[in-house]
């Protein structure tokens, strides 16, 4: 048992994490000091070369930020092993600057202007952290491909974006007018993006420049470069264009892989959650040496063509094995953590919840509801209850994996709670559309699903996401008839649930109170508690 539980949890890179002290360089990264919070981004256009050889990067960032409140101090984020050059703006040239852990302050000479925009140029260089296991812990991946061409990636949700280039790295903070990523490589190779392919130009010095441009407003960490010999596939689905780039054998085998899956999501995705929030930028897969990352307009894919998780079923109930995870799960993130984005990564269940759930969206779109049911059900062996969903806020820290799972397991109840599927999918639906492409937080999701369910729903997303035990519905005789409440840490918990006695039907209203059922039993055994519909424990 406890090797088949290190196997799942290996694959799925999730492992268990102990309470961590937090340090100055947590808080750095994850505060919201006046510093970061006195401007606001606005675009980002970054130049880059890349020497694989010498796993080495340098570049420039071009930062363009509005003033909110006039100061002569900001912060930006660059990780302490790479190489200041300079940083310099065209109203004060040349700044200084002083360095704490990853935190970089830049001092002006007099304070900038509120509702001014300025423009910074900020020039380095230096070996990016190179990752030991991407996309579980960050950083850049360099790798070879058959053919023995450079094969380079990099994935840092969570670590960071500054290990790379320079930023505002909190998510509180998108550029609004989008970005431009321009990235120089050797000849012979290629580099993809995100957004729209602008062209390529030779520089003359064995390098070739490859040049992407964003629209949309983009998560720091989804902003992305992805070099190899690539081969482009491009195709189209109700307007939309479809561009996956895939190592030059793969080809023929990605063409048809990627048909099998992505029309029918797209169409199942659009239906329940809106249009593709970044159409603008156009959908893109691109195979990379690692398994798979949410970059916006450009899906890090790299699942191998297989069917599973890595040819592997999460769900251990075979429907797993009926479609491409990493295509489904990531893709989903393009509504859910792309185009809604949490504000601290301690929300990000968010992201992650909402998105595992897309999956078993995908499921009773294709192949019905009981088999949706039978996945979301046989991804509870998963959940490890180990602490609580919501992580620490303003240290960058995360909570339990679980938000996964446990996460998506949620959502089921929930809909199960409002018990009118037409009801839940216009809110789903209507969720997506309203926080499309915004920032926000765990209660503004509560009081949204609360507004629309008409259901006071707190207490249910509250005991699920703050603490580390189930729901337990408790429930034993009282003469011909039985008892039930529920036993929680959440205080006043009301969650409805259904039963069933015979072949009869019955929703039960329980509280942390005592209350008893008028419906007449011989034993407990005859009480069937919908436990594939409610993710709860039951107490007999």
């Amino acid at each position: 048992m406890k090797k088949q539980l290190f196997l799942i949890l290996a694959l799925l890179g999730i492992y268990c994490s102990f309470a961590q002290e937090t340090t100055r360089r947590d808080s750095l990264q994850g505060g919201l000091r006046f510093e970061r919070t006195c401007y606001d981004v606005l675009r980002y256009d970054l130049y880059l070369k890349v020497d694989p050889s010498n796993k080495w990067i340098m570049g420039t960032n071009e930062i363009t930020f509005n003033v909110i409140e006039p100061t002569k101090k900001i912060q930006l984020d660059l990780f302490d092993n790479m190489i200041i050059e300079d940083i310099s703006c065209f109203e004060f040239g040349t700044l200084e600057f002083t360095r704490d852990e990853n935190a970089v302050f830049i001092n002006f000479n007099t304070p900038l202007e509120k509702n001014k925009i300025y423009t910074l140029l900020f020039s380095y260089s230096g070996n990016p952290k190179v990752a030991k296991n991407a996309p579980w812990d960050g950083g850049f991946v360099f790798k070879k491909d058959n053919k023995g061409l450079d094969f380079i990636g990099v994935a840092v949700q969570g670590t960071g974006a500054s290990l790379w280039y320079p930023c505002k790295d909190s998510q509180t903070d998108e550029p609004n007018l989008g970005a431009s990523i321009n990235v120089a490589v050797p000849n012979g190779l290629m580099n993809v993006s995100n957004g729209r392919f602008l062209g390529s130009k030779d520089l003359g010095d064995g390098y070739t420049r490859w040049d992407w441009e964003v629209k949309n407003p983009i998560n720091n960490y989804d902003i992305t470069l992805n070099i190899a010999d690539y081969v482009h596939i491009h195709d189209q689905h109700n307007g939309l264009d479809l561009d996956y780039y895939v190592l030059r054998e793969n080809e023929e085998k990605a063409s048809k892989h990627f048909e099998a899956d992505v029309k029918p999501m797209l169409d199942c995705f659009q239906l329940k959650f809106g249009k593709y929030p970044f159409w603008e930028d156009g959908y893109k897969l691109v195979e990379t040496p690692y398994l798979g990352m949410e970059h916006q307009s450009a899906v890090a894919y790299g699942n191998k063509f297989k069917k599973g998780y890595m040819g592997f079923d999460l769900s251990g109930t075979g429907i797993g094995m009926k479609f491409d995870y990493i295509t489904i799960h990531e893709t989903g993130h393009e509504w859910f953590g792309n185009s809604i984005t949490s504000k601290d990564i301690a929300d990000m269940w968010i992201h992650e919840g909402f998105t595992t759930y897309t999956e078993t969206v995908f499921i009773e779109c294709t192949q019905g509801y009981e088999a949706a049911m039978k996945y979301v059900n046989g991804q509870s062996k998963n959940v490890r209850n180990d602490k609580p969903i919501i992580g620490q806020f303003g240290v960058n820290r995360e909570g339990s994996g679980d938000m996964y799972y446990k996460g998506s397991l949620l959502l089921n109840t929930l809909r199960h709670v409002i018990n009118n599927d037409e009801k839940w999918w216009s809110l789903l639906l209507k969720y997506a559309e309203t926080y499309k492409k915004q920032i926000i937080d765990t209660p503004t999701v509560i009081a949204f699903f609360n507004q629309e369910s008409g259901y006071n729903l707190t207490p249910i997303f509250n005991q699920y996401l703050n603490y580390t035990t189930l729901p337990q519905l408790e429930i034993k005789t009282q003469g011909t008839s039985f008892q039930y409440r529920w036993v929680t840490e959440e205080p006043n918990f009301n969650m409805p649930i259904d039963i069933e006695i015979g072949s009869k039907k019955i929703r039960l209203e329980p509280s942390n109170d005592w209350k008893k059922s008028k419906e007449p039993i011989s034993s407990l055994e005859e009480i069937k508690v919908l436990t594939d519909k409610f993710y709860i424990k039951t107490i007999k």
